[in-house]
C-alpha cells in the first residue's frame, strides 16, 4: 500500500517537473569608472524593458554604488532619478552646505585668510590626511539611500543577492564583501587612492576595488549563476600626445592596473556570456555634468543587443528588485533610543546636544543630514556617520564620530594688496592659529596676527557655558597699530600712527547656526603720533574703557561668492569714565549685505553706516573706509571720520560653467557702483557724497578667492587691488 502511494506521489509531481523547466541564472556584472559608471543605470533600464532577470550582482567602485542601490531595492526610476538631480559636486566633497555651519566656523573666513588650513596634532607636528577628500557626504547620502537596508549584515537577504570588491592597500589583497554594512562596504569600494581617504573595516585599510578586480567575473560566477552580463565602462589609455601635465601620467599609471586586470576577467568570457561596453570614448571620469547622455549612452548599447537579450528574457515572474515595498515606512525606521560612539576631544554631550532626532519618532532624515553638517562643521571629526541598528526592542540611531587623525588645530594665511597709482601701496600679510578641544565641551584658543598697513595680534579663549555651545564667555587680549589721517577743510594735514592695546571679556549667547549676541566690556591704552604732516601737531596718550553690545547674523552660502542670503553685523559701544575711559560717548557701526541671484548673475546689495554720537578726539573715534568696493578707487582704508555711510550694489556673472566634481574653480566677472560720505562732528571735515565704481575678476580658487581689481571715483582718484583670501 506504501509503496503504491508513493508512485501515484511520483506521478503527480514528474509532469509539473516537465511543465516548469529550471530558468538559467543570470549574474549581472558591473565594473568601475567614476561619473562613467552612470553608463550602468542605462543599462538596467534596458535589461528591465527585455525583461531580463537578473539574479545576482557583483560590483567595483561606481558599479558597486548602482549595483549596491538597485540590490537593495531602488527602481531604474529612482536611479535615474538620482543620477540626473544630485548635486555631484556637493556629494563629492568633505564640506557640509554652508547654512549647516555653526556660527563660530563661519567667522573663520571673515579676515582675508585663505580657506585651505594646516591642520597640526597636539604634539606639534603637521597632519597630512590619507585623501584629498575624506568621503563624509558620499558616507552620509549612502547611509541616507540605503538606511531601509542598513541592518542586513548578509548581503544575500537583499532583493537581489549582491558582492562588493576593495583592495586592501596594505597588502594588495582583493576583499570581497559578501556581508557586512552596505552603505560603509560600497564607500569602501569606490575609495579611489589619494583621491578618497581609505576606509577601515576589520583591521584593513581598504580602497578602491579597480586596484585589483575592476570588472569582477569571478566574483559573480562564485555566486551559483550561469550566465553573465558583463558591462565593461573602464576608462581607456589616452594616447602620448594627451600625455601633457603630471596629472595626465598619473591618471595614466592608475589606468594601466585597472585595464591589465579587466582584460584578464575579459578573456574568461563564456559563449553563454553577454559583454556590453558603451561607446564613453568622449566621457572623462568626472563627467558628472554629463549624466543624463551617460545613461542614454548605457541605454543604447544594451539595446543594441537585443537579439541577445531575447535569449536571456525571464519566461516566468519577475525582477524580485521589483517587489520591494516603496512605502517610507521601511525608509524612515521609528528610532527608540540614539547611542553616540565617540573617541574624539569633546564629550559625547557635545554630539547629543546637536542632535534633534526625537524618541518614539520616525528617523527625520532631512534633519539628520544637517545635524550631521553640523558636528562635522565643528572640526573636531575626521568623519562623523550614523547607522540605525535593528533590535528586539526597536531601532537604535547610532552616531559615529571618529576624531581627526591629522590633528584638530589650524593654521590659516593670507594676503591683501592695493595701489592708488600715485606711489602710496598697502599691503597687508595674516594669519590665524586655533587650538580646538582644550575641554570636553569645546573650548578653543584663537590667535591672529596681521602685519601690514595694519598691524594687529588678537587673541581669544572661547568657553562654551553648556555642552550645545549655546552661552559662552570670551576673554580677549589685542595690540593693534594703523595710520589715520588728520583732515582739515577736506585736505589732510597730518597722519597720525595710532597704537592700541587692550582686553575685554564678552558673554554670549549662540542664535541656531545662524548668528551669535554679546554683551562685553572692554579697557585700552594707546598712543597717537604725528607720523607724517605739521610737526606742531600734539601726540598724546589715551586711555578707554566701554560696555559693548554686538549682534551678527549669518546666512550667506558661500562667503567669498554668494548667490543667496545675508549678512547683518551691529556693534553698539559706550565709552564711560566708570571703566577709566578718559572721555564720555556712545559709537555705533552697522553693516548689512543681502544676496541675490538668477541663473548666472547675482547682485549683492547692502552698505555700511556709522556714527560717532557725541563730541570725541577725532583720532581714536574715527571709523575707516576705502578700498576695493569700500568707496573704490582709494587704497584700503584711505579716508577716516568720525562718521561713514556707504551704499552699494556689486554685480558678478560666473563666466565658466559649472562642474558636478569637486574640483570645480569658477571664474567670475562683475562690478560694483558705490555712493559715501565721511565726516567729523566738528564740521572740520565733510567729504560729500562720493561716487565710486569698480570692475574685477574674481577666481575661486584651491586657496580661496582671488581677485584683480580696478576702482575709481568722482574724485579723480584711481587704485588696483589684488586680494587673496578676500572678496567683500
Amino acid at each position: 500500500m506504501l509503496r503504491l502511494f508513493v508512485c501515484l506521489l511520483f506521478l503527480l509531481v514528474l509532469p509539473a517537473s516537465f511543465a516548469e523547466p529550471s530558468q538559467p541564472k543570470t549574474g549581472l556584472v558591473l565594473s568601475g569608472g567614476a561619473a562613467r559608471g552612470l553608463a550602468h543605470v542605462g543599462v538596467l533600464k534596458a535589461l528591465e524593458e527585455q525583461g531580463v532577470r537578473i539574479d545576482a550582482i557583483a560590483g567595483t567602485s561606481m558599479g558597486a554604488v548602482v549595483g549596491g542601490l538597485y540590490a537593495a531595492g531602488y527602481s531604474v526610476a529612482e536611479l535615474e532619478r538620482l543620477a540626473l538631480t544630485l548635486d555631484w559636486q556637493q556629494v563629492l566633497s568633505d564640506d557640509p552646505p554652508r547654512q549647516d555651519i555653526p556660527y563660530r566656523r563661519k567667522q573663520d573666513d571673515r579676515d582675508f585668510l585663505i580657506k585651505q588650513k594646516l591642520s597640526f596634532r597636539d604634539d606639534g607636528s603637521l597632519g597630512l590626511p590619507l585623501g584629498v577628500i575624506q568621503g563624509q557626504n558620499l558616507a552620509l547620502l549612502l547611509e541616507r539611500l540605503l538606511v531601509h537596508a542598513s541592518d542586513t549584515r548578509d548581503f544575500d537577504q537583499l532583493p537581489i543577492p549582491f558582492r562588493a570588491v576593495a583592495t586592501d592597500i596594505a597588502n594588495d589583497e582583493k576583499v570581497v564583501f559578501r556581508r557586512g554594512h552596505l552603505p560603509q562596504v560600497i564607500r569602501a569600494s569606490m575609495s579611489i587612492p589619494a583621491v578618497f581617504a581609505p576606509v577601515e573595516i576589520d583591521d584593513r585599510l581598504l580602497v578602491d576595488g579597480g586596484m585589483v578586480d575592476n570588472i569582477p567575473m569571478d566574483v559573480a560566477r562564485e555566486m551559483g549563476v550561469d550566465r553573465l552580463i558583463v558591462v565593461d565602462i573602464g576608462t581607456p589609455l589616452k594616447p602620448r600626445k594627451e600625455l601633457l601635465t603630471v596629472v595626465d601620467v598619473l591618471n595614466q599609471t592608475t589606468t594601466m592596473m585597472t585595464r591589465r586586470n579587466s582584460e584578464a576577467q575579459l578573456a574568461t568570457l563564456q559563449p553563454q556570456d553577454l559583454l556590453i561596453q558603451p561607446p564613453l570614448a568622449a566621457y572623462g571620469s568626472t563627467d558628472f555634468a554629463r549624466a543624463e547622455q551617460l545613461v542614454d549612452a548605457g541605454y543604447r548599447a544594451t539595446l543594441a543587443l537585443e537579439g541577445r537579450l531575447a535569449e536571456m528574457r525571464a519566461t516566468s515572474g519577475g525582477n524580485p528588485a521589483l517587489s520591494l515595498a516603496r512605502s517610507s515606512d521601511p525608509r524612515t525606521p521609528i528610532i527608540t533610543a540614539i547611542r553616540v560612539e565617540n573617541d574624539s576631544k569633546v564629550s559625547d554631550a557635545v554630539i547629543r546636544r546637536h542632535l534633534r532626532q526625537q524618541l518614539g519618532e520616525p528617523l527625520d532624515l532631512e534633519d539628520l543630514q544637517k545635524d550631521m553638517g553640523t558636528l562635522y562643521g565643528l572640526d573636531y571629526f575626521e568623519r562623523v556617520e550614523y547607522r540605525v541598528q535593528r533590535g528586539k526592542l526597536g531601532n537604535t540611531l547610532v552616531i559615529n564620530a571618529r576624531e581627526k587623525r591629522t590633528g584638530t588645530d589650524y593654521l590659516r594665511l593670507g594676503l591683501s594688496l592695493s595701489d592708488d597709482f600715485r606711489g602710496d601701496s598697502v599691503f597687508n600679510l595674516g594669519a590665524s592659529y586655533r587650538k580646538n578641544g582644550i575641554n570636553e565641551l569645546g573650548a578653543e584658543w584663537l590667535t591672529r596676527l596681521q602685519l601690514g598697513d595694519r598691524q594687529e595680534l588678537y587673541s581669544e579663549f572661547y568657553q562654551p557655558l553648556d555642552a550645545g555651545s549655546r552661552w559662552f564667555v570670551a576673554p580677549n587680549l589685542f595690540v593693534e597699530a594703523q595710520n589715520v589721517e588728520a583732515i582739515l577743510d577736506n585736505d589732510p594735514i597730518a597722519e597720525y600712527r595710532l597704537q592700541r592695546y587692550g582686553y575685554g571679556l564678552n558673554l554670549g549667547r549662540q542664535i541656531a547656526n545662524n548668528g551669535e549676541i554679546r554683551f562685553g566690556i572692554g579697557q585700552a591704552w594707546g598712543e597717537a603720533d604725528v607720523r607724517i604732516g605739521e610737526r606742531d601737531l600734539p601726540d598724546f596718550s589715551f586711555t578707554e574703557g566701554y560696555y559693548e553690545l554686538q549682534y551678527s547674523f549669518d546666512t550667506l552660502d558661500n562667503i567669498d561668492f554668494p548667490r543667496e542670503g545675508e549678512d547683518i553685523r551691529l556693534t553698539m559701544r559706550q565709552y564711560d569714565p566708570s571703566l577709566s575711559s578718559d572721555q564720555r560717548y556712545r559709537q555705533w557701526n552697522i553693516k548689512l549685505d543681502k544676496a541675490l541671484s538668477h541663473d548666472a548673475n547675482t547682485w549683492v546689495l547692502g552698505g555700511r553706516y556709522g556714527r560717532t554720537l557725541d563730541d570725541a578726539e577725532v583720532v581714536t573715534s574715527s571709523f575707516l573706509l576705502g578700498g576695493a568696493r569700500q568707496l573704490s578707487g582709494f587704497r584700503q582704508d584711505a579716508l577716516a571720520g568720525q562718521n561713514i555711510s556707504l551704499a552699494r550694489m556689486v554685480y558678478y556673472r560666473r563666466v565658466t560653467p559649472r562642474a558636478f566634481q569637486p574640483l570645480d574653480f569658477p571664474l567670475y566677472l562683475g562690478g560694483s557702483l558705490e555712493r559715501g560720505r565721511v565726516w567729523n562732528n566738528d564740521n572740520a571735515f565733510d567729504s560729500g557724497y562720493i561716487n565710486a565704481a569698480s570692475i574685477f575678476l574674481g577666481y575661486d580658487t584651491p586657496l580661496g578667492p582671488l581677485n584683480f581689481g580696478f576702482g575709481f571715483n568722482d574724485e579723480d582718484e584711481r587704485a588696483l587691488y589684488m586680494n587673496l583670501g578676500r572678496s567683500f
